[in-house]
Parts: C-alpha cells; structure tokens; sequence
C-alpha cells in the first residue's frame, strides 16, 4: 500500500464537486440555467458563478496569486459590486463565459495547490484582520466544503426543473424507481408531516 497523499485526495473531493455542479447544467436552455428556483432567487448558472469567485479568491488573492493581475475584474468581483451579484448571470453573460471562468478558476487554483504545500500561510483580505492568515490546507477544506455545499443547491434546483437527480453521469445515488413509485413515496411523506403534525 502506497503512502497517502493528503494534498491529493483534497483535490479529488475538490474536483469532484467541480465537476457535479458543472454537470447539472447539461442539456437545459439559457432560460432553466438562470430561472430562480427558490425565494432567495438561488439558480444554476449563478452557483456556478459564484463558486468561481470563491476559487479565484481563496486560491488567487489570498496567495498573493491574483486572477486578475493583468486585467480589470468583472464587475460582479469588484468590492462595491451590488450584494449578490455573483450569485446570478446577466443576459450579457453567456453560460460559455461562466463556465469558462469556473475552468480557469480551477486551473489557477490547482496551480496554487501544486505550488505550495498545505501548511503554507495566506492571508483572506475579506476576513477580519485577527484572523486573517490562514493556511493553504484550511482553504481547501473550505473550499471543498462550500463547493459541495452549492453542488447539493444544484442537486435540488435542477430536480425541481426537469427531475432529473444524480451524483454524477451514470451514478444517480438514489434506489430506482419510476413516476409512480416517487410520487406514492412523495404522498407517503406528506402524510407522515400532517400525521406528526397533528399529534403535536
């Protein structure tokens, strides 16, 4: 048995995320990638923005490795950007520019990981100034974290498109079963909530 390579089983979690959250835009039109699903206006092509945003600033900024040294930032990465602006796309802002900035996010941010080792210090300019350094290792479970998080965001909204469910092509991660066996299980549900709500 080969020794463990801690730095590369992060990034294989951190890729997978990656990969999950990119995953559950295929096959759908401009208008389902970008609809709001929930009250709080959460959408598919606006994780993926945001997750891209994360990696270029955990990986870039905080390593005194910035993304966008030679060019001006998007207006949405900007300091005095409007609250969540990089939680949705503009019409302007195509699904190929999204997601071709989340892959060079990841390129930049691999490259960050393969340079320094885990116990490596930065500094998250947008924390307070007490705790602002932090390690290359701290950033990679929070990032793995916050990305998972958002992947299982997108898990639910794009169910709630189409029904479509998955961890990944080909591994849906839930027991098999047609329409009416999910809707039986669905009514089944709701009857135990009304069921223990009423007891209570």
């Amino acid at each position: 048995m080969t020794a463990p390579d801690p730095k590369a089983d992060l990034l294989r979690y951190l890729q997978e995320a990656r990969n999950a959250l990119l995953w559950k835009l295929d096959g759908l039109s401009e208008y389902d990638i970008r609809r709001p699903l929930t009250p709080t206006g959460t959408n598919l092509l606006g994780l993926v923005k945001h997750t891209a945003g994360v990696e270029l600033g955990y990986f870039g900024d905080t390593f005194g490795r910035p993304f966008f040294a030679q060019d001006p930032p998007p207006w949405w990465y900007t300091e005095d950007a409007e609250p969540n602006a990089d939680m949705w796309a503009t019409a302007d802002e195509s699904r190929e520019d999204v997601t071709g900035l989340y892959r060079a996010a990841w390129e930049h941010a691999d490259g960050t990981i393969a340079a320094l080792p885990l116990d490596a210090v930065g500094r998250v300019p947008w924390w307070p100034e007490e705790r602002r350094e932090t390690t290359l290792h701290h950033i990679l479970v929070r990032v793995i974290a916050d990305t998972s998080r958002h992947a299982g965001h997108a898990d639910i909204v794009r169910e709630l498109i189409d029904g479509s469910v998955g961890l990944t092509p080909g591994k849906d991660s839930v027991p098999p079963g047609d329409r009416a066996m999910w809707e039986a299980h669905r009514h089944r549900l709701e009857k135990a909530a009304r069921a223990a709500d009423e007891a209570g």
